[in-house]
């Protein structure tokens, strides 16, 4: 297996492979649909080509995107959520021979830069393709250009091989032990590599996936009763909204298997959803677009290591070394560093930034050659055991102490007082910086409440230098195109 799109091969010819509404695709319908679509599409561009797929999650989307894979071009998914402005900087920097898209989207373009095909007038000449079985050399080739949501300036497109899709298809059906009676939810948007995961999980165990645009956290309950759902992952923003939800008896027995990444799920969090689906095994992990997924906690000790994310996940490596690149000691603070087939290729058409965060793996490596380092600080525990401590460049210096932002969100949300929250470090001329909180209150409760509960928390858990002093409350924190926190946003907002 080479491509991306032999996934699709795995799975039983009559069995379900997609869910859509009311609408179905077994196996062979799928693998069919996609042969023609990669063949109309091969008549117009040549292989490498980029193709921008800027669409709701739909049947039409999934085909577009495993024909592109198949017809040896580089898929390009777009946010659906993204603005004309922000998908024109994408269409530009990766250099698109094609957008599919939507006649109401394409209309907030004002100057597409590359030809355009909508869905409502172009789709049945793309579906009528001649079928193609296959173009394009697969394996370390450019299989997809996924854009970050930009959080750190403009969005910069991750170059990914069909070998890391392929890779990371393999690893995580395994240690989630994903099987051909399983139903996946897809509820994370395809251009998030978390949500595009769910579909190559699925395919590669010959699963079947449900999916949902969802508009509030009930469509979620109400789609997992109704398709059946056995698997369900999703990001820390939703995963607090949802274990706050009453969920019916028949959506909690059919539930096997629960993951989260994109972010730490925090403890209070960890155990309602360990009280609410207490037979279901609960994936806390961690990941980055630049390669993949790199840890999960093994379920069966998410109750009594709730803040760990875990261990390395099958195929790839991960140490954690001091800045010279030596290995830490155990209980010594390092970069996590990811190495092994599941890193890509770098940033598109962006040496410099390429060059800072993919660099030769640390000596002690056994696969060598490029790794990412991640600039996230983690601690290894004698067990091998990895627990997230912060980013470098998020860390608060006060009082002549290093604090992780995370222990102080973590103390926050133990408080019962706070359903979200980010903690950011303000310039003080006496300090160096002073702590402030903003977040979000827990539900049914007022600010002003809140607000007491809160500091009378750390007051009681939490040394001098970690207390508070300021608050700043708001409905709801703002989260990125992705559904995480969009901590850039916040600390642009109320950092200073």
């Amino acid at each position: 297996m080479q491509r991306g799109d032999e996934l699709l091969k795995r799975g039983r010819p009559a069995d379900p492979a997609l869910i859509d509404r009311d609408r179905r695709l077994t196996y062979a319908d799928l693998d069919g649909q996609v042969s023609a679509v990669a063949g109309a599409l091969a008549a117009r561009l040549g292989e490498g080509s980029r193709v921008a797929v800027w669409l709701p999650k739909s049947l039409e989307c999934v085909v577009l995107l495993f024909a592109l894979l198949r017809a040896g071009l580089v898929m390009v998914p777009v946010n659906p959520v993204l603005r004309g402005q922000q998908v024109h900087h994408i269409l530009v920097d990766s250099g698109a021979g094609l957008l599919v898209t939507h006649k109401a989207r394409a209309a907030t373009l004002a100057d597409a830069p590359c030809p355009v095909l909508l869905l409502e007038t172009d789709w049945p000449s793309l579906a009528a393709g001649p079928a193609l079985d296959a173009r394009g050399q697969g394996a370390d080739a450019l299989a997809a250009l996924l854009y970050t949501s930009g959080s750190t300036g403009a969005p910069k497109g991750v170059m990914v091989t069909h070998r890391n899709l392929l890779v990371g298809a393999r690893s995580v059906a395994a240690y989630l032990g994903t099987g051909a009676d399983d139903r996946l939810l897809s509820v994370l948007p395809l251009s998030f590599d978390f949500g595009f995961s769910q579909l190559t999980t699925a395919f590669h165990s010959g699963a079947a996936v449900a999916l949902l645009d969802y508009l509030t956290p009930r469509d979620v309950v109400q789609a997992c009763t109704r398709h059946g759902i056995t698997q369900l992952a999703a990001v820390p923003p939703l995963w607090v909204q949802l274990a706050a939800l009453d969920w019916p008896a028949e959506a909690v027995s059919a539930m096997r298997t629960l993951s989260n990444s994109g972010g730490r799920l925090p403890v209070p969090t960890v155990k309602a959803l360990r009280t609410l689906f207490p037979a279901a095994r609960l994936h806390l992990m961690y990941g980055l677009t630049e390669a993949f997924r790199s840890t999960t906690l093994p379920p069966e000790l998410a109750d009594s290591h709730p803040s760990s994310i875990g261990r390395a996940i099958p195929d790839a490596e991960i140490l954690v070394v001091r800045p010279d690149g030596s290995l830490t000691a155990d209980g010594e603070p390092g970069e996590l560093v990811h190495c092994g087939p599941l890193v890509t290729r770098g940033y598109w058409q962006d040496p410099d930034r390429t060059a800072q965060r993919f660099r030769p793996a640390p000596p002690a490596s056994r696969h060598g050659g490029t790794a990412v380092w991640s600039g996230d600080t983690v601690v290894r525990d004698a067990e091998g055991l990895i627990t997230f401590v912060g980013r470098e460049d998020e860390t608060i210096k006060t009082m002549g102490t290093r604090v992780s932002p995370t222990e102080i969100e973590e103390l926050a949300h133990q408080s019962g007082a706070v359903a979200q929250v980010v903690a950011l470090g303000l310039p003080d001329e006496l300090a160096g910086q002073r702590i402030r909180l903003v977040a979000a209150p827990a539900a049914g409760t007022e600010p002003a409440d809140a607000e007491a509960r809160l500091m009378a928390w750390f007051r009681k858990e939490a040394p001098h230098y970690m207390q508070p002093a300021g608050l700043v409350w708001m409905d709801a924190l703002p989260v990125s195109a992705n559904g995480k926190l969009d901590r850039s946003a916040i600390r642009k907002q109320f950092g200073q």
